[in-house]
This record gives C-alpha cells, sequence and structure tokens, in this order.
C-alpha cells in the first residue's frame, strides 16, 4: 500500500525503511525553526518553516488538551495569545517525532519556555502519557 505523502507528509521510524525514498519531502528528525501561522487546538499548532513549501501541523509533546466543542476553545485561545504569529524552536525526540493521525510530535519552545510544561502550569492541558 502507498503512503500518501499529501495528507501525511512525515514518516513514522518504521515507515522510513519502506517509503523514505520515496517521499518528495525531507524528513524531518531534529530540531528546527519555524513560524506558527495557526492554533488549531489546545495541543496543535500548524507552522511553517524553511523545510517545506506549505505549513504542516505539530502535535505537542506530552500534553493532552481539552477537545474543540468539549471545553478546548479555552486552551486554544490561550495558546494563540502565546504562540501565534512568533517564530519558535520545534525541539523533536527521534525515538517518537510521529503521533498515530501522521503529525509531527514536538515541544514548541518560545523564548526558551516550554509551551507544553507552560500550559500544564496554566492549568490548560494535563500530561499525556504518549503521543
Amino acid at each position: 500500500m502507498a503512503h500518501n505523502f499529501k495528507t501525511q507528509p512525515e514518516l513514522t521510524n518504521n515507515q522510513m525503511q519502506f517509503y523514505y525514498w520515496d517521499s518528495p519531502h525531507k524528513q524531518i528528525v531534529e530540531g528546527f525553526m519555524a513560524r506558527v501561522v495557526k492554533v488549531t487546538d489546545g495541543d496543535t499548532v500548524r507552522v511553517f518553516s524553511d523545510l517545506r513549501s506549505f505549513d504542516f501541523p505539530i502535535r505537542m509533546s506530552r500534553i493532552q488538551a481539552k477537545e474543540m466543542g468539549e471545553g478546548g476553545e479555552q486552551s486554544k485561545n490561550w495558546l494563540e495569545k502565546q504562540i501565534l504569529g512568533n517564530e519558535v524552536y520545534i525541539q523533536i525526540n527521534p525515538n517518537n517525532r510521529v503521533g498515530k493521525f501522521g503529525r509531527l510530535i514536538g515541544d514548541v519552545i518560545q523564548g526558551g519556555q516550554s509551551m507544553s510544561d507552560l500550559s500544564l502550569m496554566m492549568g490548560q492541558s494535563i500530561i499525556f502519557g504518549s503521543d
């Protein structure tokens, strides 16, 4: 079965052995700078980076916010105020870099502060054991 790079540009570590050479995109395996162009919800943002010609999602590591429609609007609004439009560093764990929905997992860091840690401290999310 062929991989759909349009809907899921990131390959999991297991998929890399099969599809790496077929990928039209460089696979992201280390940290990088990006601009936050959209906050999807309290634990997912879309970023633009020189690594790609399109914006793409980042699932924030270690946390889980409420879903939209279930009270998640508050955490989304809080996160928008923190980072929307800003340059951030996305720290990638090479051993856990892509989640079950094909999103890149990363710790979003602004001004030396992990947004996952700050979200937890501010009560906007809870600890999520495995992305």
